[in-house]
């Protein structure tokens, strides 16, 4: 037994050398320098000279700290980065996804080609990690890079946490139109849209379908997209329906294109500085230009005390109004419809006395609140009226003239 105890031992050499020739470093790691205390193994961590062996032996290092500086070490080696992948911690996970993130449109040619294999597989299994802190960290490096592979850009943006797609969605010049398209037909997040309406130079089609959301939010950041090449047709049916969506006005009047008919159709919907704003646009025709200068001149007769515009006798006018007000009270048909109506024809003073009837109230008490546009007031009225709330942000904006940011809702 003597004998054969140096060949057991070879053979029990032998075998080890090969169990490590052929396994990671990892397995191989040796332990960590005695007695370093964890700034010392920090700094070892994070240092890109640091021997590889080293590295590894920092992987399951209890203080995160270490851990992390492992994540960020741009020299470590690929079977280092796949184990932190698996790391307890999110942070040092997050730390990595970054890193690799800003790596991998680097890792090009044919020398490099397996390095980006073996980075590009963590990656993938990093952007799928159940951590939005993870995810997060990816879509940031990559949300704007021309470079980013491609189908990592396609997971991030189906992304069921809009907080990790919106970045990627809004600025990743790597999503054609059908992968917009097919995002808008089946949204993975709420807020998708919104994103997607954000991107500079969305095409007809890519607006058609945000259009045809009933968004209201996604619409919204359409309109105020000045580089979104919206139809005509387009803009002229979400006019028709802007009475009532004050936030969609003002950048429907600032489009850099807008047809007759549409600034028409606005300037019977939109408030009075709004007004203003369309009258002083230098692309529309010379009569429409006119006509919306007279409907102005109009309304800021009626909203100050002593307008000079022509206009009938103010108790007849007064008397008139408040007169089809009660009737319209008698037959009950004084209600939210009615009221909008008036508002998008700009019928101001007609509204006046159908809120005052509403209201119970007199018609000098509306008049009150609209000269000193006070928001609060129109609320109370709207309130004690009994109307419902959608009237009270177009009341505002129409009757009163308040700019969008000081609207009551």
């Amino acid at each position: 037994m003597s004998e054969q105890l140096p060949n057991s031992a070879a053979a029990a050499s032998g075998g080890a050398r090969a169990f490590a020739a052929n396994e990671a470093l990892l397995a191989a790691a040796p332990a960590v320098p005695a007695g370093a205390d964890e700034a010392s193994r920090v700094r070892l961590a994070a240092n890109p000279a640091t021997a590889p062996e080293v590295l590894a032996g920092f992987v399951d290092d209890p203080a995160v700290t270490v851990r992390a500086a492992v994540a960020m070490n741009r020299a470590a080696p690929p079977n280092i980065d796949r184990s932190l992948a698996a790391d307890r911690d999110e942070r040092v996970r997050a730390l990595l996804a970054r890193k690799l993130a800003g790596l991998a449109p680097g890792l090009s040619g044919p020398e490099q080609e397996r390095l980006r294999g073996q980075a590009l597989e963590t990656l993938s299994s990093l952007v799928q990690d159940e951590a939005q802190r993870v995810r997060m960290a990816i879509a940031d490096v990559l949300k704007d890079m021309p470079g980013a592979p491609r189908e990592l850009i396609l997971r991030l943006a189906a992304d069921a946490a809009i907080i990790v797609s919106e970045p990627v969605l809004r600025l990743s010049p790597l999503l054609e139109a059908e992968d917009l398209l097919t995002l808008l037909a089946k949204p993975p997040a709420p807020g998708t849209a919104t994103a997607i309406a954000r991107r500079p130079d969305l095409n007809e089609q890519v607006c058609d379908a945000i259009a045809a959301t009933a968004d209201t939010e996604a619409i919204g950041a359409l309109l105020a997209n000045r580089s979104a090449a919206i139809r005509e047709s387009t803009l002229d049916a979400l006019i028709a329906q802007a009475a009532g969506k004050i936030e969609w006005h003002e950048p429907l009047v600032h489009r850099p294109s807008l047809s007759a008919r549409g600034a028409q159709a606005l300037s019977e919907i939109v408030a009075t500085h709004l007004l203003q704003a369309l009258a002083a646009r230098a692309d529309l025709p010379a009569e429409l230009t006119q006509s919306l200068e007279r409907r102005l001149a109009e309304r800021l007769a009626v909203a100050r005390p002593g307008g000079t515009a022509q206009k009938a006798p103010a108790d007849t006018e007064d008397e008139r109004v408040m007169t089809e007000a009660r009737a319209l009270l008698a037959d009950g048909r004084l209600d939210e419809r009615t009221m909008l109506t008036a508002l998008r024809r700009g019928e101001l003073r007609r509204v006046a006395a159908m809120l005052a009837v509403a209201a119970d109230v007199g018609l000098t008490l509306v008049d009150r609140a609209v000269q000193l546009r006070s928001a609060k007031s129109i609320v109370s009225l709207v309130w004690k009226a009994g109307l419902d709330i959608q009237l009270v942000g177009p009341l505002q904006a129409h009757l009163a003239g308040l700019a969008p940011g000081t609207i009551l809702s």
